[in-house]
């Protein structure tokens, strides 16, 4: 990759706490004089993702800005694993936690700003709700399909979230990204190496803004466009249940949730887990499933899949932490 050191500090608000704020019994990892943020240790993570299962973190930091951040993760200077948490929707929290430091981007990282040139310049904590209004208000065409992503900028530009044919790395122009060591760097789309939901970008490394490229458009067009995916979501994906996403990547030239129903795994269930009934490439939460009851249920439709027609699933959903 070909690292440019970034200095202009975008998406920075200097507000937050006057001194920072440790939560837990336990030493912190690094000085904290200066620190403005919230640090919490043993912070429980199931209430943050969208399945409600899992265990904590070893630490949970939420930055009050983007100073803050930096000067944290400098100082930490990549002694421990560092793992960005957005929406938490297409993620396992194992039930053993999550070590080393989350870090959980808030309100100062949530802003979305259309600029000249129809681009529009986001937090890393931007929802794609928020990210398609803020261009549909602007009329800027192109970034409708943001609206069916169930997650925020710093995700779906790590992932390269797509949905309704199209996906980040045709918008992308770059991005803002805080490395483990503490710098910050802006990184072009083709350093990113995208491929399908996969990109280059280093583990640890904290995606904090992003500008992506639209095209002019009708404001009453690019709305209806949106509420066409909304409503497709609403009427095709369990939605109102605790879910993770779409679970598996499609193969080449197959849909996963036509050969997981194939497979005879529709309502299959392990646990308190369920594959839905409504989206066979969606897994829910029934009321009480573990994170171990969730993958488990992910490998054995997996083993299903591949005794039925030979083909190995890969997990789109993240799984991460301890078992």
């Amino acid at each position: 990759m070909n690292f440019r050191q970034h200095n202009d500090w975008a998406m920075n608000d200097r507000g937050g706490a006057p001194s920072s704020e440790v939560e837990g019994a336990v030493s912190a990892p690094v000085p904290i004089e200066g620190i403005r943020g919230k640090l919490t240790a043993d912070a429980p993570l199931a209430k943050l993702v969208w399945f409600k299962a899992g265990g904590h973190a070893d630490w949970l930091f939420e930055p009050a800005d983007l100073d803050d951040l930096t000067e944290f993760l400098a100082r930490l200077d990549g002694q421990l694993p560092v793992m960005a948490l957005g929406l938490g929707s297409n993620m396992i929290v194992r039930d053993g936690g999550v070590p080393g430091i989350v870090i959980r981007l808030g309100k100062p990282f949530s802003k979305a700003e259309a600029l000249d040139d129809c681009i529009l310049s986001c937090g890393g904590g931007a929802s794609g709700i928020l990210v398609s209004s803020t261009a549909r208000d602007a009329g800027v065409a192109g970034l409708e399909f943001l609206r069916g992503i169930p997650g925020t900028v710093g995700g779906f530009v790590r992932m390269n979230g797509g949905a309704y044919g199209r996906e980040v790395s045709d918008i992308l122009i770059d991005c803002d990204v805080i490395l483990p060591g503490g710098e910050l760097v802006t990184l072009p789309a083709a350093d990113l190496q995208y491929t399908y939901r996969h990109s280059a970008l280093p583990d640890g490394a904290v995606v904090v803004s992003a500008r992506f490229q639209g095209t002019p458009g009708d404001p009453k067009e690019i709305g209806t466009e949106m509420d066409r995916i909304a409503e497709a979501r609403e009427n095709s994906q369990p939605l109102r249940t605790k879910t993770g996403g779409s679970t598996f990547k499609n193969p080449d030239g197959q849909k996963a949730w036509q050969l997981v129903d194939e497979a005879g795994c529709r309502g299959l269930m392990m646990g308190g887990a369920q594959v839905s009934e409504k989206h066979t490439n969606f897994m829910i939460n029934t009321g009480d499933a573990t994170s171990a009851d969730i993958e488990g249920l992910g490998e054995e439709v997996r083993r299903r899949v591949y005794a039925h027609c030979g083909v190995e699933l890969e997990w789109e959903i993240q799984r991460v932490g301890r078992a």
